[in-house]
């Protein structure tokens, strides 16, 4: 999996347009970074940059923007209505695919030291970042704001991570605050009244903080303190949540507005099934839910699969398909459109897909029949390989959805949901397949005019014909893990169906055979044998397998069909 982080510098200009263009600009110089938002407040004379991108790149682009806002920005002249510390006041780095927490506050830590040594920007690590427990919040390491730092930087105990001297460079930028969290979805839940009041009542219930303590326990009643004289609070229900109540008048409805901090410990879908019982315990209903910004993609996959269990679906389907019940099911299109393409972060980076996975069945045959050498074989074999996995995963859904075999669902999707892990693997395997042969090709341009020349040329068309005989043997491994599928379809599926289980093997068996001529062909063509004999065992291994397990299939198919 892609690793992923999101990157959310808030920078202490809201209003110049120009140096606001100038901080974006040197950020989309770096490669591999996408910029998603820009959202610049003249009250706060504060902006918020959104950007995503793999790890070493959004450092980088973090780096080149906080530069360019020390250079633009003068913290002596800079007044706003938030809370502000430095030209690049926070530096969050967010992790949202393939990278942990921790693994995000490492960078953080890098990145503020970084910060210092280069640039000399003095930096406090905050959250997930932080050296001290107490400066885990931000606030504390804000605290006083700018004017508050020369007292700091001369304290042992309050000045920054890194740094600490109150010089130039200091003086004009401030200090900057980095730090690493959890992805936080702001999400507002949409009520069927007009009472702020009433919005608020359900928040309090379920946000973490909760409400104050009232004698009787009434919402009218004195406060109650301890012993000590503070407030005594009841605690929401769900972890990880801050919630208010409020009126939006362009809906002409109240909602629960809610920014979920950690959405491992509290999901969106939970969020929305929490709020709809304590919005039902007062009477109210919820109608739908708004996401804010954006999201990561395993929080709309995480809930398509939570309401798919809860109606006893096959999980087994398409990512377009749970998304699509994650959507329905919360009703984020209850007030506007939901564009997964235009919400889900993943969506938003991946690049336009123009491979022969994403052509038609007749573009592809076409294709093939031309006088192009690719697509070829090893492509029309990891192609067989992915309708061999389709069909036994069609099987598997259509046997979960079977009258009378409800309590059985749980089987057929577990089976579904590992057909469709195999599809995705082999249709990459396709685009995979081509672009192996065409690295061949591509070594016979290369420059042959000198010895070392020559021996380059060699060496690459040696890696690159090794590598074409690796991936058909990876298109014949995964064709081999779909015939056990076909063969429990075939055994316990839906007679109906069990042709179709058949065809699932045949196909399989074809797409083996097919990739083993090309693992051959190509094994054939490397120098040095050594490499290449472990692949032709390890091919004809599979082959083996693969024609006794067909054999098992068709014979289950056979007992169907003549019954």
């Amino acid at each position: 999996m892609k690793q992923l982080i999101e990157c959310v510098p808030n920078y202490s200009e809201g209003r110049d347009k120009s140096v606001i263009e100038a901080i974006v600009a040197a950020i989309k110089t770096v490669e591999g970074v996408k910029v998603l938002d820009v959202d610049p407040g003249e009250a706060t004379n504060r902006t918020v940059v959104t950007f995503v991108g793999e790890p070493e790149p959004v450092c980088e682009a973090a780096f080149r923007g906080a530069a360019k806002a020390q250079e633009l920005i003068d913290m002596r002249q800079h007044h706003g209505a938030h809370p502000r510390s430095g030209a690049t006041d926070v530096l969050p780095l967010i992790p949202v695919s393939g990278i942990t927490l921790e693994e995000c506050a490492k960078l953080a830590r890098q990145l503020a030291e970084r910060l210092w040594k280069e640039l000399g920007i003095p930096c406090y690590c905050y959250e997930a970042a932080a050296f001290k427990p107490e400066r885990k919040n931000l606030a504390v390491c804000r605290e006083g704001e700018y004017e508050a730092l020369p007292e700091k930087m001369a304290s042992a105990d309050k000045k920054p991570d890194f740094g600490g001297d109150w010089n130039d460079v200091a003086v004009k930028a401030g200090a900057t605050n980095v730090g690493a969290r959890g992805f936080l979805v702001a999400v507002n839940f949409n009520l069927n009244t007009t009472s702020t009041r009433r919005a608020m009542a359900v928040a309090f219930d379920v946000r973490e903080k909760g409400r104050k303590a009232r004698e009787g326990g009434s919402l009218t009643g004195k406060l109650l303190k301890d012993a000590d004289g503070k407030q005594i609070w009841i605690p929401g229900t769900l972890k990880g949540c801050k919630a208010i109540g409020w009126y939006i008048d362009e809906y002409g409805i109240a909602q629960v507005s809610m920014n979920i901090t950690d959405i491992d410990v509290t999901p969106l879908h939970v969020a929305y099934e929490e709020v709809t019982r304590a919005a039902a315990a007062r009477g109210l209903r919820v109608t739908g839910a708004e996401i804010v910004g954006l999201v990561p993609k395993r929080v709309l996959i995480e809930a398509g699969k939570y309401y798919l269990e809860k109606q006893q679906r096959s999980l087994g389907i398409s990512e377009a398909e749970i998304v699509k019940i994650a959507v329905k099911s919360m009703s984020l299109d209850d007030l506007k459109p939901f564009k997964p393409e235009e919400k889900v972060i993943e969506y938003l980076m991946a690049d336009e897909k123009h491979g022969l996975a994403q052509m038609t069945v007749e573009g592809f045959t076409r294709e093939t029949a031309s006088e192009s050498a690719a697509p070829g074989g090893g492509s029309v074999s990891a192609c067989m390989g992915a309708f061999a996995a389709a069909l036994a995963t069609m099987v598997a859904n259509l046997s979960s959805h079977k009258r009378g075999w409800d309590e059985r669902w749980k089987e057929f999707s577990d089976v579904a949901e590992e057909g469709q892990k195999l599809v995705d693997e082999l249709l990459a395997l396709i685009d995979e397949d081509t672009a192996a042969f065409n690295r061949i090709m591509d070594c016979f341009s290369m420059p042959k005019g000198t010895e070392e020349e020559k021996a380059a040329r060699a060496a690459a068309l040696e890696e690159a014909t090794l590598y074409a005989a690796q991936v058909p043997l990876r298109t014949m491994e995964a064709s081999l893990k779909a015939l056990p599928l076909a063969l429990q379809m075939a055994q316990k599926g839906n007679p109906a169906s069990a042709s179709d289980a058949g065809v699932a093997a045949l196909a399989a068996v074809a797409g083996i055979q097919g990739a083993r001529l090309n693992v051959r062909i190509n094994c054939a063509g490397l120098q040095d044998k050594a490499p290449a004999q472990p692949l032709l065992s390890r091919a004809d291994a599979i082959v083996a397998e693969a024609l006794a397990l067909e054999k098992q299939v068709l014979a289950e198919v056979d007992a169907h069909i003549l019954a």
